[in-house]
């Protein structure tokens, strides 16, 4: 009897306790299938809407520079709701507006995007060509020759492409600038539509017969409704003048002037100097310019219904006016200071628009420039820090005549561009000359200019692989089938421009620091220090959409962005 009640107790004992490793097992099985649940819709965000943005010429500095005069909608909503990149650097040169608004699209450099500078000298075709130029189109918007333009130089894709092929064409892409080259670009190849602005007395946004053959309705009746006109008015400051202590002082001689002006300082009285500046092209060089982008983006958020259903479209914005006050008064400036307190304005303005129009939480934005800019060299050596003119027509005379006493001829330059030297090899040949001699040879020659701190030969950029440093970013910029035979770097604050105003192009810190941030939908809150590059925000955003990247991508997502 006990051994039968023993055998009994054993036996609930043992199907008690199967059943219950069984259900941990269960219990297991179920944790692990909602983790891969979990991970599958990890993979990808999918924001109504995606919104680069662009500002030209637009140091990091910036940001902090002039943080206590921003509002709380703009720079800071981003800073404060999203993810700054506080080292974050154009890893090539040239660092100029072709070249930065496609490598942050493709997320590339120029020696594989090809875009080598705003304009460049076309080996092949012997000329100088434009960066977005096409003469196979024709201007839709206006009579004249601004809308021949199309990417057709840019050869690789664009994340822009990819979220066209990525949702069968089905997302919508449009691109919208002051500058077309700043529209051209990060539209990318299968954008629906690239918008610009043409001034004179025209006061339109245009596009190219590449993208459509008419204007959409929206953009007539924006054009027609005299959008532009409003910003024919004098150019005051948004605030009290004397509390723009993050600039120097209003009346100096490293500004340059607009026809007309007597004076570098505020109040800029538009209307009276308005026919001696190209009519409406003066908006361009004035924070107005910025005003009217924003208002032609809110227009095209609505009247591409933007951001209306389930399937991402893609805002791509430039800000252009940034660069045209930078080259015009220099960094320092008050002008400068005030066209980002008023780029704050429009910027809370645009982010208030896709909250309505789109959502909260709904879309995604990132924001960076397309190069920085150097501190006025006038200024610089005034305050004992080096800084320099040079000229490189001056220096092309001279190589001429240092060529004819070395090699017997003055016909061995062709171009001189971009601090590219571009050789004929023709003329090499003929003279029974060994390229990678006369490379080296004129690279040795120009060390010997007291304005040069580097050179670099084609052959170097060939042979070697460089991962730090100077040479590191220009073999960046280099582009073995269109840049030159030899690449010169200048002495920090050096430049080859006018003596008034910033300009920009060096692989110099001050031209290749940037601010990058990034907030909305499937963003983490936060910063980092660590080195980021340009080539860096198309990854990151085709990961964020669960996309593939551009096909010539040589950046890597910033993992510390995204939310999953």
């Amino acid at each position: 009897m006990k051994r039968r009640l023993i055998a009994a107790l054993l036996a609930v004992f043992f199907v008690s306790n199967t059943e219950g490793i069984n259900a941990q097992k269960k219990s297991k099985r179920k944790s692990k299938s909602d983790v891969e649940v979990q991970n599958i819709t990890s993979l990808s965000t999918t924001p109504k809407l995606v919104v680069g943005i662009i500002v030209d010429q637009m140091r990091y500095d910036y940001l902090t520079r002039f943080w206590d005069q921003y509002g709380g909608d703009g720079f800071k909503r981003m800073v404060n709701e999203g993810f700054t990149a506080k080292n974050h650097h154009y890893n090539y040169s040239p660092t100029s507006t072709g070249p930065g608004h496609t490598s942050v699209y493709t997320g590339t450099t120029p020696a594989m995007h090809g875009i080598i500078g705003n304009n460049w000298y076309d080996k092949d075709l012997g000329v100088n060509v434009y960066c977005a130029g096409d003469s196979n189109y024709n201007s839709v918007g206006t009579t004249g020759s601004e809308g021949k333009m199309s990417p057709n130089r840019m050869l690789t894709t664009t994340v822009t492409d990819q979220l066209r092929l990525h949702t069968q064409m089905k997302g919508k892409v449009i691109a919208v600038a002051i500058k077309d080259r700043g529209a051209v670009l990060p539209g990318g190849h299968a954008a629906n539509a690239a918008y610009w602005f043409v001034g004179k007395d025209e006061a339109n946004f245009i596009t190219s017969s590449y993208y459509m053959n008419s204007l959409p309705k929206w953009v007539t009746s924006f054009n027609s409704s005299d959008a532009a006109e409003k910003y024919k008015k004098t150019w005051t400051t948004l605030k009290d003048i004397n509390t723009y202590v993050e600039s120097g002082t209003d009346e100096n001689n490293y500004e340059g002037k607009f026809k007309g002006e007597t004076s570098t300082s505020f109040p800029h009285n538009l209307p009276a100097i308005w026919d001696d500046n190209n009519g409406f092209d003066i908006i361009k060089a004035t924070p107005y310019g910025n005003s009217l982008t924003t208002d032609f983006a809110i227009a095209a958020l609505k009247g591409e219904n933007l951001g209306k259903d389930a399937v991402t479209d893609f805002l791509a914005v430039s800000f252009s006016s940034t660069d045209y006050v930078g080259h015009q008064f220099g960094v320092n400036s008050k002008e400068v200071e005030d066209t980002y307190l008023r780029l704050d304005q429009d910027l809370a303005r645009l982010f208030k628009e896709l909250d309505t129009e789109v959502g909260k939480g709904e879309y995604t934005v990132f924001l960076s420039a397309d190069h920085a800019a150097v501190q006025v060299p006038t200024y610089l050596k005034d305050n004992k820090i080096p800084g320099e003119y040079i000229s490189y027509k001056e220096i092309s005379a001279k190589l001429n005549e240092w060529s004819n006493f070395k090699f017997g001829s003055e016909d061995l330059i062709k171009n001189v561009s971009n601090d590219q030297i571009f050789l004929d090899h023709k003329v090499i040949a003929n003279l029974d000359l060994d390229p990678k001699t006369v490379q080296e040879a004129f690279a040795n020659e120009l060390l010997t200019f007291s304005d040069v701190d580097k050179t670099y030969t084609a052959y170097q950029m060939w042979q070697n692989n460089y991962t730090r440093g100077i040479p590191y970013v220009v073999q960046n910029g280099y582009n073995q089938k269109r840049s030159g035979d030899v690449i010169v770097v200048l002495k920090p604050g050096y430049i080859s421009y006018s003596r008034t105003g910033s300009t920009h192009g060096s692989p110099r810190v001050y031209d290749t620091h940037v601010p990058l941030l990034f907030f909305g939908k499937g963003i983490k809150k936060g910063s980092t220090v660590q080195l980021t590059e340009i080539p860096d925000i198309a990854p990151t955003v085709s990961a964020l959409l669960g996309m593939a990247a551009p096909n010539g991508t040589t950046g890597k997502p910033i993992e510390a962005v995204l939310q999953n």
